[in-house]
């Protein structure tokens, strides 16, 4: 089974009052999901608003995680961009000694043909040392790697390993799983639907809430692997609301707000995103207060 089967998080960006990286708050976070029992963790992702860091934090980020890491879990490494050229030089110039794949997001804002995404993902795949995992959005990207798309790159390079699906389409997602070719991932990039997905032949997900209740999300898609469709619902019903509450105004805004209310991280984002109101905010430390202990007692 690979090292990229079962739960792996989208880790966020913890920041202090004055908008500096807290590496404090970033280990506490690594080691609950870690002590949660996730297969792997997922740095700078969209989730760790990697948009706004500087080179320099970027790799505080890095160096951090995998310090806390310590060599426990998998780890994969978000490089991606709509400039084919910068990201091929990233990978270049990226010091890539402690990961274990990387993670590129579609070319947002310039809306390529599905040629374009192919050529794209061609030059990346050839230019890295590591292994790819494709990330379909188009809620952020604007273009929806087609199936036909995702297929043709997994046959034709041997360096392109699986995919996180995010299109939000649990039908394109079933093509995916039925044409792929041996040994490529179909990891569920949504956290709603990643129990659907999994019981369909997907590998897992690359997740959000999964960072703020490791142990609950994670056993939810064991079972689904395993194919014990009924426990896997018990879970997943009982944190159907979190997972609603943590993007009903934003990611990362709502899972940083859960770790508040676990007292892992403070809720600061760098603009352009804000925290959460004040109204989700008490629902979402109600949640966690009312169910975090009960949740994790294993009487769910």
């Amino acid at each position: 089974m690979s090292k990229f089967t079962g739960t792996g998080v989208a880790l966020v960006t913890p920041f202090k009052r004055d908008n500096s990286v807290d590496r404090a708050a970033l280990e506490k976070i690594v080691d609950h999901c870690i002590e949660g029992g996730v297969e792997y963790l997922v740095v700078l992702g969209t989730t760790a608003e990697s948009a706004t860091l500087t080179r320099e934090e970027k790799e505080t980020v890095k160096q951090t995680v995998i310090k806390a890491n310590a060599g426990r879990l998998p780890l994969v490494l978000g490089v991606g961009g709509n400039n084919t050229a910068e990201v091929v030089n990233e990978l270049h110039t990226t010091d890539m000694s402690g990961f274990d794949a990387i993670l590129s997001v579609s070319p947002y804002y310039n809306k390529p043909t599905q040629e374009g995404i192919y050529q794209h993902f061609k030059a990346v795949a050839e230019a890295s040392s590591l292994p790819v995992i494709l990330y379909n959005v188009p809620g952020r990207t604007a273009s929806n790697m087609l199936p036909q798309t995702v297929l043709r790159l997994a046959r034709d390079i041997d360096n392109i390993i699986g995919i996180k699906e995010a299109a939000g389409d649990i039908v394109q997602a079933m093509r995916l799983i039925k044409e792929k070719p041996e040994g490529f991932l179909v990891i569920s990039g949504d956290d709603m639907v990643t129990l659907p997905m999994v019981l369909a032949g997907g590998a897992g997900v690359i997740s959000v809430i999964g960072q703020g209740f490791p142990r609950e999300f994670t056993e939810m898609v064991r079972y689904g692997l395993d194919g014990n469709a009924t426990e896997a619902y018990r879970l997943h019903y009982k944190l159907m609301d979190a997972i609603d509450m943590i993007f009903e105004q934003g990611n990362p805004a709502g899972i940083k707000s859960v770790f508040r209310a676990l007292g892992l991280a403070d809720d600061v984002l760098r603009l352009p995103l804000v925290k959460v109101d004040r109204d989700l905010g008490q629902r979402i430390a109600g949640f966690v207060e009312k169910n975090a202990l009960r949740l994790r007692s294993g009487t769910v």
